[in-house]
């Protein structure tokens, strides 16, 4: 049973450092044998599937013959991070060796009690043949405990050494690093000398602070603008203040503070007369720009509410909430050439905005969060990378074909190859004949609460936006996918609240969300140049 799990284990690679002497002829010998072991505990059904699963699970060419020789040499950067991920692969190859050979000693001792053995051999031979496999059972579950240790140090070497390359920071290292950098795959050096590099850490952890002013220097998308008709208003909340939407007399948007200066009445749950906001208390009457115009059955001057920078482009509603003069251009989010628009969507959400956009620019979370909507059926790969030029916020994800980009101060914008749902071919968006693109925004509404826009385009099938009701299916959809990532956060959010840091250990595959959390700290604390920054 133990061979067993540890072969389902295999989706991640086992380095084992103990040798396996067996040739390829009697690998499928013993793997056909291997299965009667199945018989034993009752599984006889399907032997002919588990045959062809286990084939192709040991069926794996030897990696030595392909890593550089390199030894004794001075590598550069991208020489030393090839030998490391040849390291990975050749801790795969032998992991499954000595699974095999697990499952072979297995099988012996299946054979040595098998009731026909007792007719040719004494009680004390089969106790003396039993001693031996078990001797030699314990010393291979040894070096697997050993060598899972020991790929977790290539699999940190790895990811740090990835960074190193991304980061151009190859120079800041040691002549000593750089020789552990440049060590062989086949090496033999013993566990007790082996050495975690080491990794930066963030601290994200403690009660939500207030939001720093810095970051409300932005323009912010906040609503559809085909959710703001002539007639309707759209209440928000923006960085713990209440505002509302609505249009003037020239069709505008205008975005004012969502209190009445009478009496603070919640304007929204009044109406729209003639391009002014009408409060619902004493009829209090303002335009898009704050400025009270009409006031029933008194008269004062100079009567005003705050309002904000606000336009309309490519189908968004835009604010400025920040006290900074605004920039003159906005940014644009829209899909790429060749997709149309299918679905727009906002919620509200009870997290706070910097912990889904953790979320949003994480994918390697895709095949154990989401298994029962997009990610169902995926596999789990042995390696998952994010791919960036190192001063970008975008990139690439392998294995998966999904191209991702974090757009400040708080969008995800990504593009999916779709060709084969479900599938990991490990193949590019490029190489992929259609694709969904996706636009995250994150609205900081307060400390605990994020406003998300949603925005889904497709480069195929425009049918579909012309099917009745669509639009509840494809939110459907998107409140199923969002629901899996919720129960997580905000578990997340209650114990960074209590003290957690939810940044503890970051890894190769965090590399974009450790961008984002680096880019809005230097922002935070007024740094001249932002980090990963480039003109919108």
């Amino acid at each position: 049973m133990t061979a067993i799990a540890t072969a389902g284990a295999l989706s991640l690679p086992i380095s084992i450092r103990g040798s396996c002497k067996i040739s390829s002829s009697k690998k499928f010998q013993g793997i056909k044998k291997g299965f009667r072991v199945y018989a034993v505990f009752g599984e006889e059904s399907s032997l002919g599937d588990k045959k062809s699963q286990w084939g192709t699970l040991f069926d794996v060419e030897e990696p030595r013959s392909k890593v550089p020789q390199c030894k004794g040499k001075f590598l550069d950067v991208y020489q030393a991070l090839e030998v490391a991920r040849y390291d990975i692969q050749y801790c795969d190859w032998r992991a499954r060796q000595d699974l095999l050979a697990i499952m072979l000693l297995h099988e012996k001792v299946v054979e040595v009690l098998n009731p026909l053995a007792r007719e040719y051999k004494s009680i004390g031979t089969m106790k003396k043949e039993l001693a031996e496999l078990q001797g030699e059972l314990a010393q291979a579950h040894k070096q697997v405990h050993i060598s899972e240790a020991r790929v977790s140090t290539a699999l940190d070497k790895l990811a740090y050494m990835e960074e190193l390359v991304n980061d151009k920071l190859l120079e800041d290292r040691t002549a000593t690093e750089s020789n552990v950098a440049s060590s062989s795959s086949t090496s033999t050096q013993s566990m007790d000398t082996v050495k975690k590099l080491p990794r930066k850490s963030l601290d994200v952890s403690g009660p939500v602070q207030p939001y720093h002013p810095r970051l409300k220097n932005f323009w912010y998308p906040v609503a559809f603008s085909t959710d703001l008709k002539d007639d309707t208003m759209v209440p928000i909340e923006c960085f713990e203040e209440p505002w509302v939407l609505f249009r003037g007399k020239d069709g505008n948007p205008g975005c004012v503070q969502n209190t009445c200066a009478h009496r603070a009445c919640p304007l929204h749950l009044g109406s729209v007369n003639e391009g002014r906001i009408q409060c619902p208390y004493h009829g209090w009457e303002y335009t898009t720009d704050g400025k009270c115009e009409k006031m029933p059955s008194t008269r004062l001057l100079n009567v005003k509410i705050r309002s904000l920078p606000c336009f309309e482009q490519e189908g968004m509603i835009w604010i400025w909430p920040g006290n900074d003069p605004p920039t003159a251009a906005l940014p644009s989010l829209q899909p790429p050439s060749g997709f149309e628009i299918h679905a727009e969507i906002v919620m509200e959400l009870p997290v706070e905005h910097g912990l889904l956009l953790d979320n949003l620019l994480d994918l390697a979370h895709a095949p154990f969060t989401h298994t029962s909507t997009f990610a169902k059926g995926w596999s789990v790969p042995s390696l998952v990378k994010f791919l960036t030029p190192a001063s970008g916020l975008q990139g690439y994800w392998d294995p998966y074909p999904i191209d991702m980009e974090f757009r400040p101060p708080c969008m995800v914008l990504s593009t999916i190859g779709i060709s084969k749902p479900g599938k990991l071919e490990g193949q590019s968006t490029k190489e992929c004949t259609t694709h969904l693109h996706q636009l995250h925004v994150c609205i900081p509404s307060s400390r605990n609460k994020t406003r998300l826009l949603y925005r889904m385009s497709l480069d195929f099938a425009p049918v579909l936006k012309h099917i009745p009701f669509i639009n509840y299916l494809w939110r459907h959809f998107a409140e199923q996918v969002l629901n899996e990532d919720l129960r997580l956060v905000i578990g997340q959010q209650e114990r960074m609240i209590n003290g957690a840091n939810i940044w503890n250990f970051p890894v190769g595959y965090d590399k974009l969300g450790v961008r984002y959390r680096l880019w809005r700290k230097a922002l935070e604390q007024g740094a001249k140049q932002l980090p990963f920054n480039k003109p919108m």
